[in-house]
């Protein structure tokens, strides 16, 4: 239904990140149990629309990399995909381990110097996930291979353009300068290979919470995480992560620009709203109509003489 001057978004993707999955239903710090706010999430990717073309979970998918982590990662995930007919792209982060990464989730073999760098075509849409891991440490690299790798991948333009999907997102950390520490190295090393290519956006997470910037021109938005989020504005803390306002971020790509919208995983009291089926109403006005039931401050839906069943 468009109801304004835009078309539908030609894809969507479901931007997640940091879910740290334990095995066992461990709980993170013996408090947060990362395997609710995942589940969470994508109940509510569930029930939107439109709906997503692709997941990509940017890293930090299994907190000790754990393989029973990794397949009860593939349980909550890949059957929503499937139902959904969306493609699933996973991306290394700092607490993955590249080995049971690799096969766990991919059926293969890799030793800890094979990064875990993947092209997938989403109807015509590029996402490339690339591995900013560095084994045994928190921080992000790229390797003068994996450079010279995602140059030639990106060689050629695809036909909606692409994705850069990685953990270690290349852009300042104001609000939270211990993460500085641990962000991607040598970032000026990336700029250069994505200098005049079809990226269209980056998409990142490790912070455990949103944020945007841009990077060589092109835009970049990190997600929350599902498990626990850093407050960014703590009292009297250098670091502070806390079990709330988990959020994930959905991204609409349009022909000419890619909007990122903040979604959180839970739900909050209502205090006002209308219920479902007044969409299929406002759809058969004519926009004339809409304009003066929905925009004009003194039409009867605001002065209190249109009362609608189910509204709040």
């Amino acid at each position: 239904m468009q109801l304004g001057q835009y078309p539908p978004p030609r894809h969507t993707v479901a931007h997640l990140s940091d879910p740290h999955l334990l095995a066992g239903g461990a709980k993170q710090y013996g408090v947060v149990d990362t395997e609710i706010g995942l589940a969470l999430a994508l109940a509510r990717i569930a029930r939107l629309d439109p709906l997503p073309h692709a997941l990509v979970l940017t890293g930090d998918l299994a907190d000790k990399a754990e393989p029973a982590a990794y397949a009860r990662l593939r349980e909550l995930v890949e059957p929503l995909a499937h139902e959904l007919g969306a493609e699933v792209v996973w991306v290394m982060g700092n607490h993955d381990e590249r080995a049971s990464y690799a096969a766990e989730l991919f059926g293969a073999e890799a030793p800890d110097e094979q990064t875990q760098d993947r092209v997938h075509d989403v109807a015509g849409l590029r996402i490339v996930s690339l591995d900013t891991s560095v084994p045994g440490y928190h921080h992000g690299e790229i390797t003068d291979d994996q450079l010279a790798w995602l140059a030639d991948a990106l060689a050629t333009p695809a036909p909606y353009g692409t994705l850069l999907a990685m953990h270690h997102p290349p852009i300042p950390i104001p609000m939270m300068p211990a993460a500085e520490v641990i962000e991607l190295y040598d970032q000026h090393r990336l700029a250069e290979v994505l200098d005049g290519t079809d990226v269209r956006a980056i998409l990142g997470g490790h912070f455990h919470y949103s944020t945007y910037s841009t990077f060589a021109g092109i835009p970049v938005s990190v997600a929350s995480a599902t498990c626990y989020t850093s407050d960014p504005a703590p009292l009297a803390r250098f670091v502070s992560g806390v079990d709330g306002h988990q959020a994930m971020t959905m991204v609409h790509l349009y022909d000419d620009r890619v909007v990122h919208t903040i979604v959180p995983v839970d739900e909050a009291q209502e205090v006002s709203g209308f219920p479902s089926d007044v969409r299929a109403q406002v759809a058969a006005m004519s926009p004339d109509e809409r304009r003066e039931l929905l925009s004009r401050k003194d039409s009867p839906l605001y002065t209190g003489e249109l009362t609608i069943p189910g509204a709040i």
